[in-house]
């Protein structure tokens, strides 16, 4: 392409691929086959479909096709065809776009028949994000996300200019508790009814996750720590829709550059000052105990 690449260029021409995608992962969700799982700390971590695999490789074929030179991260990269076409999938300097995906963000959430999975791609700077858009495909919505300009809520109907902007204006009394973070929840249940996924996921029943905190079925979300391919993207989603992140300490986020395997520290992302407040003490308290 002639003309110069820009996060608001690479979501624009992703976009409709993107929907395909959604589409997809949609209609053959109810025939889906797992796969054998990969390395993780937890069932979340460790499930894998043929559809991350499909999608990715859409993705992949598509930003080679249309962005040859882009740096690319795809969270099934050691199972991809394509990896060794990318000029790299790691950090660049200044301006020299990382795209992430991640094919489905919620893997046991799709095999197990939930709606609140998602497809999420990135656009990384060296020391932050530039671009996220998160799709919904079985509730036909998609969020995205520019540096310093907002987020918007559009459904597949609509391209980027035509959806709405999203505000943090939704109230809630339940807090999100990522795995390995049920410590905190003794900390919490005086005020909020608090969803610690280690224990309340049900494969039966649908409970919200982390991308609930952008419709308002969340007040809070605390994650061990923020992948950049998933959880930091819908905190930063999040941030620039007006919704509080922070680490675990309160400090803002440090640059991408200084985070190792694609990770930042633990995250805290809350609707309101007061929501913040309260899991700001409930992580203290929780250490001193």
């Amino acid at each position: 392409m002639s003309q110069r690449i820009t996060p608001r260029l690479i979501l624009e021409t992703l976009l409709p691929h993107l929907k395909v995608a959604a589409n997809y992962a949609r209609n053959v969700q109810s025939r889906i086959a797992s796969r054998p799982a990969k390395e993780g700390d937890s069932f979340f971590a460790t499930a894998l479909s043929d559809a991350d695999l499909s999608i990715q490789t859409l993705i992949e074929v598509t930003l080679l096709g249309t962005f040859p030179t882009i740096r690319f991260y795809g969270e099934e990269y050691e199972q991809s065809y394509n990896t060794k076409y990318f000029r790299a999938i790691d950090l660049g300097d200044k301006n020299d776009y990382l795209v992430t995906l991640d094919p489905i963000d919620g893997t046991q959430f799709y095999l197990d028949g939930h709606s609140n999975y998602q497809i999420i791609l990135t656009v990384l700077n060296s020391d932050e994000f530039e671009a996220a858009i998160a799709l919904t495909p079985a509730q036909n919505s998609y969020y995205y996300a520019l540096r310093g300009e907002g987020t918007w809520q559009g459904t597949f109907e609509d391209d980027l200019s035509a959806c709405k902007t999203l505000r943090a204006d939704k109230t809630s009394a339940t807090i999100f508790l990522g795995w390995g973070m049920g410590w905190l929840a003794p900390h919490l249940k005086e005020r909020y009814q608090v969803l610690d996924v280690a224990k309340d996921y049900s494969a039966e029943v649908q409970i919200p996750s982390v991308n609930g905190i952008l419709n308002g079925e969340l007040a809070g979300v605390v994650l061990r720590a923020g992948k950049l391919i998933d959880g930091a993207a819908l905190a930063f989603i999040a941030q620039e829709a007006g919704y509080i992140v922070t680490t675990h300490d309160g400090n803002p986020l440090p640059p991408i550059y200084t985070c190792d395997d694609y990770t930042r520290p633990g995250l805290i992302i809350a609707a309101s000052p007061a929501v913040h407040m309260h899991l700001l003490e409930a992580v203290n308290q929780a250490q001193r105990a």
